[in-house]
């Protein structure tokens, strides 16, 4: 068995003395293990870097196999990355919702997403508005995607304002006035066709509404914790808001 295929690198982990188990998100083959023989020497340990895009062949004697990877760089994004604390939590917390998906099942739209966000998740400004639009899509593949197109209750497309906590449709402000305090803020950047450009508030009330939903249908019955990466990677977005307003800024310590 054998393919080629590009990919990113979403982490390792050592096996034996010399070799590592190395994870990627790939752009036919969904997320992807395989062995990378001397994954650990000082030549192979600077490619096989979380983040880093790299050109993979695969090979394996039956397809049901572990395998083996050989990688070559592409674009090596880690030392970049590594040097924002928003890249390093954002990073982590986009690997930990990619195993959420079962392996090995192509995802291309999250793939050409991830590398998007690879591009700017050390742009703390651009990094929580595509992050929350990355959580939308995994609850769309899980099949657990929310309906923000128009208002559950009267079909109106504007003027929404809430989301319904049962349903997960978008509800207009007049028809959910009544219900306010039940339901959850949808910010107006998450609508289609939307100009408002997010900030550290509607970002948060974002990361909420994502957080309702993964908790509700994903965390609670696989009996799992969000990942701790995705409370860094808020954390760290809120102290480079406030860095813009003159607090000292973000490192990756």
């Amino acid at each position: 068995m054998e393919w080629r295929d590009e990919g990113i690198i979403l982490g390792t982990r050592k096996h034996g003395e010399t070799s590592v188990i190395l994870e990627v998100m790939t752009r036919a083959h969904g997320r992807h293990l395989g062995m990378v023989r001397g994954g650990r020497s000082r030549k192979a340990q600077p490619l096989l870097q979380a983040g880093n895009r790299v050109d993979l062949i695969w090979r394996a004697r039956l397809d049901e196999h572990l395998g083996m990877f050989q990688a070559e760089a592409l674009e090596l994004n880690a030392a970049r990355l590594f040097e924002s604390a928003c890249a390093v939590y954002g990073l982590q917390t986009l690997a930990a919702h990619l195993r959420l998906l079962p392996e090995r099942d192509p995802h291309g739209g999250l793939y050409e997403m991830l590398g998007l966000l690879i591009e700017h998740l050390d742009d703390a400004t651009a990094a929580g508005e595509l992050v929350v639009r990355f959580e939308l899509m995994v609850l769309e593949e899980l099949g657990f995607g929310l309906d923000l197109t128009e208002c559950a209750a009267t079909g109106q497309r504007d003027d929404l304002a809430y989301v319904s906590p049962k349903s997960g449709r978008a509800v207009s402000r007049e028809a959910g006035l009544p219900w306010h305090d039940k339901m959850l803020a949808l910010p107006a950047f998450l609508l289609r066709g939307s100009s408002p450009q997010a900030d550290i508030t509607t970002i948060e009330q974002a990361f909420r509404l994502t957080d309702f939903f993964f908790a509700r249908h994903v965390y609670e019955p696989r009996g799992i914790q969000a990942p701790d990466a995705r409370a860094g990677f808020l954390n760290a977005l809120r102290k480079r808001n406030a860095a813009a307003q003159g607090v000292p800024g973000d490192t990756a310590a």
